[in-house]
């Protein structure tokens, strides 16, 4: 036989051979198929429910827990109720009489969540769950029970997140009777007859195609429930099986008769080329003699080499360039402390890796929000509502695809379409994002727990969750609350609790939006991501050491306040600040009085404790534009910008009475003990008692020492200093020869130096000096204090301020 004939018979075999095998296989798997497709169906919606209602009994528990622990039920009852926690409250004695119930209580029966209790006859009213009412000796007092409403509403609630079609039956011993349900009347009948004939959670058949489950009352799912979904069986299956398998045998019998005519020829060309390519001759084509399916393949093979010496060529050159990247992103982490340039170069290498369109770099700030240290390619990818876009992509923690990224510590990677795109998050087609923690913090397995406490909320009966709290107050180191962009560290793998009561698992997420050709980004592209994700993690934790460290370095560690090295350098920016806008400055200088006296009768223990408490007080009184140093000992400073000597006196007086008026609890050697502490302050204004903050400092110690004298718990100013006699210098500016007759550089003209005025100089701006104002001018707020943000002088840092401001 030739060879076309053995392709002809062979095809036959192979082709008809298979498709009548098919067609009987196919017609008899696809009835077991449906059936178990429907039964896992039933069994996911069986779970669902279980799920949905216990999670309604847990919020009902806690709700009736609330009310059980206080001591005005009424008024926690009406909170839990106006909440959306439970439709209504019950709180009865020991005797069983109802001493509170919510207006508008659902009707009885109540279904108990613990299922312990025998089930009432009757449509079941509300869902409850009831805990013990007990006094502080632990002794009974009653109980309080919480419900939700049972309703039409309901049951279409769990239908929605089941995705089945749900009765609930008025007991668990007879489908006859029907509460509500989600059924048509057209099949009500049949699935209720079939419901009744079945024994457990059985799963059974309709004649018109619905499978039916029953599910009983459990503890935590106390509803007897009938679940039933359709048959997915297509229409007239057997009939179309009948025809696909003749219409086969006729396609068959003609492409077997055409394709050994046509094949031998392009086989051999094929397997010829296929030789060569295999030999790493990535140039040879095969001819395309025709557009059948072997013109196709050649075609195909054809487009295969040319794609294969692109990709080869573009692989080598992506290898270079990322070595490049690589080599870029090494310099600069060994190079700078500058993490918004760090986060740049790392964006931009990850996306030149990975071929992405657009993406960007999100740390966890305070607050539970993700904010975007920089982006690439995000113009253009909000929504038509806003097209602008937010100035800076924001997203909270536990939200959307990178919020749950942030919270779970799981990278995720897919595809979305346009119009399901997150709030708040730029329009994308495909996406991935890496989440990267501190180095050294262990990764998060799984995140489920964030999962589903978000499916919790949108739970049958349940109320919204809010995931909100509020804190106030500052640490007592306020001196070092910075960070770099503001982002929370988490610590020890533990997770960032923020202040808004979101949890981060991670430090930030790395997102990555649209691989190029429309491709969903794959496993590769998750390793490479996950590599520049630690590199990130790296910067953030290396800028992060090293503004902890300069904090340190500038902080005084028992009070929190800063420490004196800070204090030089802030005394010469902010005399360097009044001298430029015609300002006033006032140094307090402030010592403890006898304060050796507190450390020998008490112990250093209780004199540290009276530093820290005092250094306390002196942040309540100052403003936030104020500056409160630990000089030295029981040794302190206060810097306040803008504030005349009268300004000044009215803050010495404040604080003498913020130290004097309460005592001071400490813990002695003997057992506790109150100390009441007095201080002595010295004021000076910048420029009446100097002309250099040395000589401010040392005048406000002056005034110290003026004020110990006069017998300690009181102030004084430092005396004006006298005037510095002055006498105008000529200097000659005619273009004449010196005497010796040597050249010189230039000429000046006379310049006479005019003797200091006693009026101060107006400011830049024109404003009023707050000191001609008065002092209450001069003390207000640092909004009206400080002539402009940018008015400081250059050098060195300047941290936040240490007080919250009156």
């Amino acid at each position: 036989m030739t060879l076309r004939g053995r392709l002809t018979a062979a095809f036959l075999a192979v082709v008809l051979g298979p498709v009548l095998l098919g067609a009987f296989f196919v017609a008899s798997t696809v009835t077991a198929v449906d059936r178990s497709r429907s039964t896992e169906r039933l069994a996911v919606a069986a779970s669902a429910v279980r799920t949905s209602v216990d999670a309604l009994c847990q919020q009902l528990r806690a709700a009736a827990d609330a009310v059980a622990l206080t001591d005005d039920r009424a008024a926690t009852a009406s909170q839990v109720v106006a909440r959306g926690l439970a439709a209504a409250v019950l709180v009865t004695d020991v005797t069983g009489r109802v001493t509170y119930a919510s207006p508008g209580a659902p009707t009885m029966p109540w279904r108990d969540c613990s299922g312990s209790a025998p089930a009432a006859s009757g449509p079941v009213g509300a869902l409850s769950a009831r805990v013990d009412l007990r006094d502080r000796a632990g002794n009974l007092l009653g109980t309080v029970a919480a419900a939700q409403l049972v309703d039409p509403a309901f049951v279409a609630r769990l239908a929605a997140a089941t995705g089945v079609a749900v009765t609930l039956l008025d007991d668990g011993a007879t489908s006859a009777r029907v509460t509500h349900t989600t059924e048509s009347r057209q099949v009500r009948d049949a699935v209720l007859a079939a419901a009744g004939s079945l024994d457990g959670e059985r799963v059974t058949e309709t004649g018109d195609g619905r499978y039916v489950r029953r599910i009983g009352a459990t503890a935590g799912q106390p509803l007897p429930l009938v679940l039933s979904v359709p048959s997915e069986q297509p229409p007239g299956l057997y009939a179309t099986l009948a025809a696909v398998v003749v219409l086969a045998g006729l396609l068959a019998v003609l492409a077997a008769w055409r394709l050994a005519r046509v094949t031998t020829r392009p086989l051999v060309e094929l397997a010829g080329a296929v030789d060569r390519v295999a030999h790493g001759d990535l140039s040879t084509r095969v001819p395309v003699r025709s557009r059948d399916e072997l013109g196709r393949l050649a075609a195909a093979f054809n487009r295969m080499t040319r794609e294969t010496g692109s990709y080869v060529a573009a692989l080598t050159s992506s290898r270079d360039q990322l070595r490049g990247h690589l080599a870029v992103l090494g310099d600069t982490l060994a190079s700078t402390h500058d993490l918004q340039r760090i986060l740049r170069v790392i964006l931009h290498s990850a996306i030149a890796a990975t071929g992405a369109r657009a993406g960007a770099v999100l740390l966890v700030e305070a607050g539970g929000v993700l904010v975007a240290q920089c982006a690439e390619g995000l113009d253009g990818r909000w929504p038509e509502s806003d097209e602008v876009g937010p100035p800076t992509l924001r997203v909270p923690v536990g939200t959307g695809v990178v919020g749950a990224v942030a919270a779970t510590g799981v990278p995720q990677r897919g595809r979305v379409e346009p119009s399901e795109v997150p709030a708040g998050e730029p329009r994308c087609r495909t996406y991935i994002a890496v989440p990267f923690a501190a180095p050294g913090t262990p990764a998060t397995p799984g995140g489920s727990g964030a999962a589903s406490a978000s499916a919790g909320s949108a739970m049958p009966g349940g109320a919204p969750r809010s995931d909100t709290a509020s804190t106030s107050g500052t640490a007592p180191a306020s001196a070092g609350a910075s960070g770099v962009g503001g982002a929370a560290r988490p610590g020890d793998g533990e997770g960032a609790v923020e202040e808004g009561g979101a949890t981060a698992a991670a430090l930030g997420v790395l997102v990555l939006y649209d691989r190029l050709g429309a491709d969903e980004f794959d496993e590769d592209d998750l390793v490479t991501l996950r590599t520049f994700a630690g590199h990130a993690a790296v910067a953030v934790d290396n800028v992060r050491v090293h503004e902890e460290a300069q904090r340190l370095s500038l902080t005084d560690a028992l009070t929190g306040l800063w420490n004196y090295r800070y204090l030089r350098e802030s005394i010469r920016r902010e005399v360097e600040r009044a001298s430029r806008f015609g300002r006033m400055l006032s140094v307090l200088a402030l010592d403890l009085d006898r304060f050796k006296d507190v450390n020998d009768t008490y112990g250093h223990a209780a004199g540290d404790t009276v530093l820290a408490e005092f250094a306390r007080r002196v942040r309540g009184e100052i403003r936030e534009v104020d500056l409160a140093f630990r000089q030295g000992g029981e040794e302190f400073v206060v810097l306040l910008p803008e504030t005349d000597a009268r300004g000044a006196a009215i803050v010495a007086e404040r604080l003498g009475a913020a130290v004097r008026d309460t005592a001071i609890i400490v813990e002695a050697h003997g057992g506790g003990g109150s100390i009441v502490v007095t201080v002595s302050v010295g004021i000076a204004v910048y420029p009446d008692h100097g002309s250099t903050g040395r000589e401010v400092l040392e005048a406000a110690d002056d005034a110290l020492y003026a004020a110990k004298a006069a017998g300690r718990d009181t102030y004084r100013v430092a005396e004006v200093r006298p005037e510095v006699p002055v006498r105008e210098i000529p200097v000659p500016a005619a273009a004449v020869s010196p005497p010796d007759g040597l050249p010189r550089a230039g000429r000046v003209a006379p310049v006479a130096r005019p003797a200091p005025a006693q009026a101060r100089p107006e400011p830049p701006d024109g404003s009023a000096d707050p000191a001609d104002a008065g002092p209450d001018a001069a003390r207000a707020g640092p909004d009206a204090a400080r002539p402009g943000s940018g008015g400081g002088a250059s050098s060195g840092p300047h941290p936040p301020r240490q007080s919250r401001g009156r």
